[in-house]
């Protein structure tokens, strides 16, 4: 049995403690105040009876004692969200066949998660999983080789198909470490530091063309890079800065010692535009199946997605979060 005082919610406030050193970060991270982070770290550290946080240093480190409980409590934790997860998608024993498309942001983390999740809940079905990027996935709805895609918004109608919207991710500009320029001289193409763009029939190069146009940004046009993390890989060489989006920079977690993550300069009162991740569900394909999978999706980005990337950058948490939508668009 655990001590008293040991709670689920501390451990989360421990493990955001753990990732950012600042408390103001990890309030931002767990959607705690200040006063109650703190409070839940007292709480657990009493009833451990070990100090897991030097409190004295700026960032805040581990002590040995907190490096060996983060070990176990990530573990924990991890188990705990593959559960919840898990448990979303209920009896999907019942379908003969589901061929699902997946945006290949997720190549690396999510998709593995949720083919294992799905395959385990459909005993029995023809289940057929494919990556590719949006304008791929959106062209096999239309013709009917899938029955459901995790994509970006499409360009443009799918008849009859139901858009379940899971997440808002905005774009953001990234540039090597330690590179001396701020994002508004960057947008003005006025540094020695070229433009890398993604390339030009990717969807998300479209929107990203757009929203420079829109904004009379003129950049130079050297390069042009067909995948997140090459574009990131070059960025990190130092070759160049790149605007893409949080899902994008997540993906390149191996680069991120070479890497700055820059908000988006937006004019005052202006949102910071974003991309929509959605499922978008064939026209015969409604009711619990989709439903049950858009959620699922949304508890393993905001785990191992979403919440990682707030506690790395605090100041994604207003515009990088789950949309929440009680009936589809399209129904």
């Amino acid at each position: 049995m655990l001590n008293k005082g040991i709670t689920l919610r501390g451990i989360e406030v421990f493990e955001a403690l753990a990732r950012s050193g600042s408390v103001a970060q990890a309030a931002e991270a767990t959607g705690l105040s200040q006063p109650a982070v703190s409070q839940q770290m007292r709480n657990l550290e009493a009833a451990i009876g070990a100090e897991l946080v030097d409190h004295t240093r700026r960032p805040m480190r581990l002590t040995q004692a907190g490096q060996m409980f983060l070990r176990r409590a990530e573990q924990a934790l991890s188990e705990l969200r593959q559960a919840q997860s898990e448990v979303t998608v209920m009896d999907l024993a019942h379908l003969e066949a589901l061929n699902l498309g997946v945006i290949d942001d997720f190549d690396d983390d999510l998709t593995p998660r949720l083919a294992t999740i799905l395959g385990d809940s459909l005993t029995g079905c023809r289940f057929r999983m494919i990556t590719a990027g949006s304008n791929e996935l959106a062209q096999a709805l239309r013709d009917q080789s899938l029955h459901m895609a995790l994509s970006a918004q499409i360009d443009g109608p799918i008849d009859g198909a139901l858009e379940y919207p899971l997440a808002r991710d905005p774009f953001i500009l990234v540039t090597p470490a330690g590179a001396p320029y701020a994002p508004e001289a960057l947008l003005r193409d006025s540094t020695e530091l070229p433009f890398l763009r993604y390339a030009a029939d990717q969807l998300i190069a479209r929107q990203i063309e757009a929203h420079l146009t829109a904004q009379g940004h003129n950049l130079r046009a050297r390069f042009e890079i067909g995948s997140h993390l090459a574009l990131m890989a070059m960025v990190a060489r130092g070759i160049g800065w790149a605007m893409t989006t949080p899902l994008g920079y997540m993906r390149a977690a191996r680069f991120h010692d070479r890497l700055a993550a820059h908000p988006l300069p937006a004019p005052v009162g202006a949102p910071v535009p974003a991309r929509t991740i959605s499922l978008f569900a064939g026209a015969e394909w409604s009711g619990p199946v989709p439903r049950d999978i858009a959620q699922t999706m949304r508890q393993l980005m905001q785990t191992h997605m979403i919440a990682p990337a707030i506690a790395q950058l605090p100041w994604l948490a207003d515009g990088f979060h789950l949309l929440e939508a009680e009936d589809p668009i399209g129904e």
